[in-house]
């Protein structure tokens, strides 16, 4: 299992980034995806997760209304836009295969949001 996560970076408070997490080494389609993330100091929080026919996605409070994820079967990838940016989002992301954030996981894409 590989999961390859990009898209990351500096961003100012309320701009906007899209990860992407391209997998292998398994059937993607078959899985429910996740995305978590660890901020610096605290522990891994599950952000968001979507099955595996894209239908139905979950969002934790705390970026309900703001992030979006996706997936593309075709090319097997999951992905995570995120608009209207907070220093709080400031994070290392991962993708998660599965609906648990301690699935596996690949090395993550780290997040800075800050002026």
């Amino acid at each position: 299992v590989q999961l390859q996560a990009s898209g990351g970076g500096l961003v100012q408070p309320g701009g906007s980034l899209r990860l992407s997490c391209r997998a292998s080494g398994f059937t993607f389609s078959n899985h429910v995806m996740t995305w978590a993330r660890q901020a610096p100091g605290k522990e891994l929080e599950w952000v968001a997760g979507l099955n595996s026919a894209a239908s139905g996605p979950a969002y934790s409070d705390s970026v309900k209304g703001r992030f979006t994820i996706s997936r593309d079967n075709r090319k097997n990838t999951l992905y995570l836009q995120m608009n209207n940016l907070k220093p709080e989002d400031t994070a290392m992301y991962y993708c998660v295969r599965g609906q648990s954030i301690w699935g596996e996981r690949g090395q993550g894409t780290l997040v800075t949001v800050s002026s």
